[in-house]
């Protein structure tokens, strides 16, 4: 019995605790540390960075430019989001991954690749936080900066978006909630089952972090929060070829597979495939030559300059 008493003590004091640093997060937005920046560049790309005010922010964000160094007047490119993972920030993709490599022109006429500054938002309007309106910020402001500052195809035939991790989760949700915003959307790994992950004593503070992100247990908001619901009751019609994939090593992989059991069901354009390895860039490093491959197949080009 005194060890039962125990136990739930130490299960209410773990929810407490939980509750309190929870209310400490709601206060204000939850920024990644500062990482070291050594970006990768290819010859023939350049770098650019931009601070711009987002609307649906309330603050100025960063986020990182490549695209090819030589643009004919006139032409437009095509143009790729890509989207950090958890824990990281938005030199992500330029330090960790060999992307830069897919900008340069003599790759199909180039393309401008956008990494934008994520936080730990899984890219989606936090119910617990109405400042935090991280959908809205990639959705809107943006994308619009974007198309005002840079030689962009500013149509959903030249837009596309990608994923790691987190940024997998808000590539297939920007999908499902914005079907005429992107012809593609690619996933690394994504996580997309944080919705609906239970409660475990081990991570309390994760699930309520969940809760706060995503809205609480069992409501109609965190339903249409949750891509296993969403999709179940989206038209594929209209939604853009979705390319994911999974490492053979990775406790992802029962959700996504189950995710593209769903997509099969609904007849949806997709492609789901389970590759060698673990959650880290030597897995999807391997796989952005084939991810771009297919990318390429489902972007307008502009065409030559008038």
């Amino acid at each position: 019995m005194t060890s039962r008493v125990s136990s739930l003590r130490r299960a209410a004091t773990a929810l407490l605790l939980s509750a309190l640093l929870l209310v400490l997060y709601a206060s204000g937005p939850r920024v990644t540390c500062e990482l070291p920046d050594s970006p990768r560049l290819v010859g023939g790309v350049v770098l650019r960075d931009v601070i711009f005010r987002s609307k649906a922010l309330h603050r100025d964000m960063s986020y990182r430019v490549y695209l090819p160094m030589y643009i004919a007047p006139g032409k437009r490119l095509p143009v790729v989001y890509l989207l950090h993972g958890a824990g990281n920030n938005f030199h992500e993709w330029s330090n960790y991954s060999d992307v830069s490599r897919f900008a340069a022109s003599s790759f199909a006429g180039g393309l401008v690749l956008v990494m934008p500054e994520g936080n730990s938002s899984y890219y989606t309007n936090s119910v617990g936080n109405p400042k935090q309106r991280y959908e809205d910020y990639i959705s809107k402001d943006l994308i619009a900066d974007v198309e005002s500052r840079f030689p962009v195809i500013a149509a959903s035939g030249g837009r596309a978006v990608v994923g790691v991790s987190m940024g997998g989760f808000g590539a297939i949700k920007l999908a499902l909630d914005y079907p005429f915003l992107f012809a593609f959307a690619g996933a690394l790994s994504p996580a997309l089952d944080p919705p609906s992950r239970p409660f475990s004593l081990k991570r309390p503070l994760q699930w309520f972090y969940y809760r706060s992100t995503f809205g609480p247990w069992g409501s109609d908001i965190l339903h249409r929060n949750d891509p296993f619901r969403v999709v179940k009751s989206t038209s594929p019609d209209h939604i853009p070829h979705l390319y994911f994939t999974c490492g053979d090593r990775e406790s992802l992989l029962g959700p996504d597979t189950a995710f593209a059991t769903l997509l099969a069901r609904g007849h949806f354009d997709y492609e789901f495939h389970i590759v060698p390895g673990g959650h880290d860039w030597n897995q999807w490093n391997a796989q952005l030559p084939p991810l771009f491959a297919e990318l390429r197949r489902y972007l307008k080009p502009d065409g030559p300059p008038h």
